[in-house]
Formats: structure tokens, C-alpha cells, sequence
């Protein structure tokens, strides 16, 4: 394994990290925060105009043609700044899997729109972390030409401003995914609200909603498989916005435990609180390690399934202590809801309980070394 990133990928993370710095600063997320906004339109154009939207996209569609480790650290400089743009969602839920399975006229339509920022994408997956007692459903049904759609999904992620949507479904073929106009007949959508970041999320409902056979991806049948495809780019995905968020929260907590004083010294120096932040430190460093191994094998083709449970379970539990820390340690000022540190505690928790929390990430590493015991045994491949 290689860690050092090649001079393009530094490039697009100072770029990224430009952006960001420049468009999500502490007071201007404070005036957008006290508006009906959930998303900032203007940070979204940025992303476009300097190509960080069409970075996975080919070429031939206006994309720079690049993979999944550009994407990732995009995502932790998004994470280092928690702004509220639908980045994830369009890049990595419905932008990769789209490039990597979708028919050539689909693709054509919807990820040069996603280049230019004219279009937002993402998929239907949210229940892969769920309970099965919330399931539901989509069944699709064979017409001439193409298919027909029934049926809901619950919490689709930016599903409140997508354009078009993956959409699992069951067919009497097999399982398979589907790109859905979220402008056509018989799509509604209601949106959830997700405590103080808005309506992130909707529920989606399809009554007879007609889709041609371009629209589906990969094959009819692989739908299982195409769904653990986007659940795992879209894990390592989180563990990069995870990382950006607990590296922040951490370095803006030991920047005040410098600077705040009691009893004349600074907080700093009490050892306790010192060895809280020791701690902290080591968090991020878990959760970055886990999940720079998680997306290099994804990045290279290789088996990655026992990588991406471990990475997602590190960037959920150590997540947690680490934002803890962050608001305890600023003491009454950190339980302030306009106060910057409550920004990166919501947006660590959401990426948490995304796709599956900690306990379910443990359950489901548990069932694979079960079935392969070789997999704890893996030697490492450089």
C-alpha cells in the first residue's frame, strides 16, 4: 500500500479545501442557519464550475475521469467544514454506481447534467442500515419497452431535491436497480426533517411510474450485488466526510483548551483534560487508517468487504466519543445550538446512523468472518 497521494490528488484536496474554507465559514453558516435554506445553491454552482461534481464522471460525458480516492478527499474537506451541499448523494450514490453500470443513453443524460450541476442524484438505499421490520418495497413489472413501477422507499437521502433516483426493485426476473425521473407520473416525495439540518431526506412513492429498459443497471438479476456495490463506496465515503468532521471538531477543541483559562492557566494543562484530547487524536488517526485501507482496495479492485465493516464501525463509535469530547470541553458554550461545535456534533451523528450504526456494522463484520474465516487471516496486500 502506498500512502502518499499523487500530485493531482493533493491538488484536488487544496482545491477542495479552498472551496470550502471559502464559502463555509463559521459566520456565514450561522446567517444560513437562520434562513428556510436546507442547501446552499451558490456552494453548489462552486463545486461545478471547478470540476469537483465531475471528477468520477467520464470523460466522454464531461467528466475528469478520475476514481473514488479524488471523490474521498472531497468528501473529507466537505466533512472538515459540514456544509450543506448534496455532494455525497450526487457523487457517490447515484454518480459512481451510474458510470460504472449504467447504459450508455442513461448516462449520457444524467451524468453530464451532473457535471454541470444542472442535475442531483442519488439512490434508495437507506434501508441496507435499517431494521427489517421498517422495510418497504418496489416491484417492477415488464411492459413493452420497459417497466413499470410500484411501490415506497423510506429516507432517501437528499431525496427532497434529487433529479433522479436509483431505485431497487423486485422483478419477477430478479432483483435489479432503476434509474427513476424524479419529475415523472406517479413520483411523490415527503420530506423528513432531520432535526436542525432540515429536510435532507424524503420519502419516496411510486404509483405506476413508467421506466424504459435503458434505465436499468447492470443487468436484471444483479440488483443485489450493484446495491452492495453503492453500500460500500458509499461507507468509505462516510469515513471520509467522518474523518474531515472529527479532525475539525478536534483541532477547534484543543485550540480553545488552549486559549480559555481557569484558576489563571490555561485548560490545556490539566492533564485530564489533556489526556481527553490525547485520546481524541487518537480517534481521527483509527478512523482515518481504517478507512484509507477500506478505499485503496475498493480502489483497486480487490476484496473489501471485512475493510469497509471495520472502517464504518471505527467511524461511527470513535466518532462519538470524539464530538462528546469536543462539546464537553467547551463547557456550557458547546450545548449552544448556533455555536460552530453543535454543526460538526449533528453531522457526525448523521453520518453515523447513515447506513447502518455501529452495532450494525459489527453484526454484519461478525456474519462475514463466519462465512470466511480466511478473511481475518487475509495477509495485507502492497
Amino acid at each position: 500500500m502506498n500512502f502518499e497521494f499523487s500530485e493531482d490528488q493533493i491538488a484536488i484536496r487544496e482545491l477542495a479545501y479552498q472551496i470550502f474554507t471559502d464559502a463555509a465559514t463559521d459566520e456565514k453558516m450561522l446567517e444560513f442557519s437562520r434562513t428556510d435554506a436546507t442547501y446552499d445553491d451558490s456552494l453548489w454552482q462552486t463545486l461545478a464550475e471547478q470540476g469537483l461534481l465531475a471528477l468520477a464522471v467520464p470523460e466522454e460525458f464531461g467528466g475528469s475521469a478520475l476514481g473514488f480516492t479524488e471523490l474521498c478527499l472531497v468528501h473529507e474537506e466537505l466533512g472538515r467544514r459540514a456544509a450543506p451541499v448534496p455532494l455525497f448523494s450526487s457523487t457517490v450514490l447515484g454518480g459512481l454506481p451510474l458510470a460504472e453500470f449504467g447504459r450508455d443513453a442513461c448516462k449520457q443524460e444524467w451524468l453530464s447534467k451532473l457535471a454541470t450541476g444542472e442535475a442531483k442524484l442519488t439512490a434508495a438505499i437507506a434501508e441496507v442500515g435499517m431494521n427489517s421490520a421498517l422495510a418497504t418495497s418496489v416491484s417492477a413489472s415488464r411492459t413493452e419497452g420497459g417497466w413499470v413501477l410500484n411501490g415506497e422507499k423510506a429516507v432517501v437521502t437528499d431525496g427532497a431535491v434529487a433529479d433522479a433516483i436509483l431505485v431497487p426493485v423486485e422483478t419477477d426476473e430478479g432483483a435489479a436497480v432503476m434509474l427513476v425521473d424524479a419529475s415523472a407520473d406517479g413520483v411523490s416525495r415527503t420530506g423528513v426533517n432531520i432535526g436542525l439540518l432540515g429536510e435532507r431526506a424524503s420519502h419516496l412513492k411510486l404509483e405506476n411510474v413508467a421506466v424504459a429498459d435503458d434505465a436499468v443497471l447492470g443487468n436484471v438479476g444483479e440488483g443485489d450485488a450493484i446495491v452492495t456495490w453503492i453500500e460500500e463506496h458509499a461507507n468509505v465515503a462516510h469515513c471520509a466526510m467522518q474523518t474531515g468532521v472529527t479532525e475539525e471538531a478536534m483541532k477547534r477543541t484543543a485550540a480553545y483548551i488552549s486559549e480559555r483559562e481557569q484558576f489563571g492557566v490555561p485548560l490545556g494543562t490539566f492533564q485530564a483534560l489533556a489526556m481527553r484530547m490525547a485520546d481524541s487524536f487518537i480517534d481521527v488517526e483509527a478512523i482515518r487508517s481504517t478507512y484509507w485501507l477500506a478505499m485503496w482496495r475498493l480502489g483497486e479492485g480487490l476484496d473489501a468487504r471485512a475493510e469497509v465493516r471495520a472502517a464504518k464501525w471505527f467511524a461511527c463509535d470513535a466518532a462519538a466519543r470524539v464530538v462528546q469530547t469536543a462539546q464537553h470541553l467547551h463547557g456550557g458554550i458547546g450545548a449552544d445550538l448556533e455555536y460552530p461545535i453543535h454543526r460538526f456534533f449533528l453531522n457526525a451523528k448523521l453520518i453515523s446512523y447513515s447506513l447502518g450504526n455501529a452495532s450494525t456494522q459489527l453484526d454484519k463484520l461478525g456474519a462475514l468472518l463466519a462465512e470466511d474465516d480466511s478473511l481475518g487471516m487475509r495477509p495485507l496486500e502492497v
